[in-house]
């Protein structure tokens, strides 16, 4: 039985206090452009085709999630594995754009870096 919603994929929604600021150091980071723009919304597009996209929306009462992940404090819900050719030169750049270098590192070919709204997210190296 095939799907109803095969194919159907839009994007995702990623919750934060000032979703444009959170959207720009996306689309610095991985190079995709900012397509809509509007109070309490951001939107990016793929670099491939621009039909699968990344929506930032407006949190009132913000919580930032937690990493690593602690009893009765508020986790992660998912996070972005990025694959970079450079690992230390693309934790770099992403330090420069605003992000933090989380203190727990679980592995060694991945770096665990903080969003400016701090939701945690992976830079993973490709080791081909």
């Amino acid at each position: 039985m095939e799907s109803r919603t095969a194919g159907m994929w839009w994007g995702t929604a990623i919750e934060a206090p000032d979703p444009a600021a959170l959207a720009r150091f996306y689309s610095e980071l991985v190079g995709w452009p900012l397509v809509h723009e509007e109070p309490g919304t951001a939107v990016l597009a793929t670099a491939r085709d621009g039909s699968v996209f990344m929506v930032f929306q407006q949190a009132t009462d913000y919580v930032p999630p937690v990493w690593p992940p602690e009893a009765g404090q508020q986790r992660p819900m998912m996070h972005l594995d990025l694959q970079v050719g450079d690992l230390d030169s693309a934790v770099a750049e992403a330090v420069a754009l605003g992000a933090t270098l989380s203190e727990h590192q679980p592995q060694d070919a991945v770096r665990v870096l903080l969003d400016p709204a701090g939701h945690p997210f992976c830079l993973c190296r490709d080791d081909g």
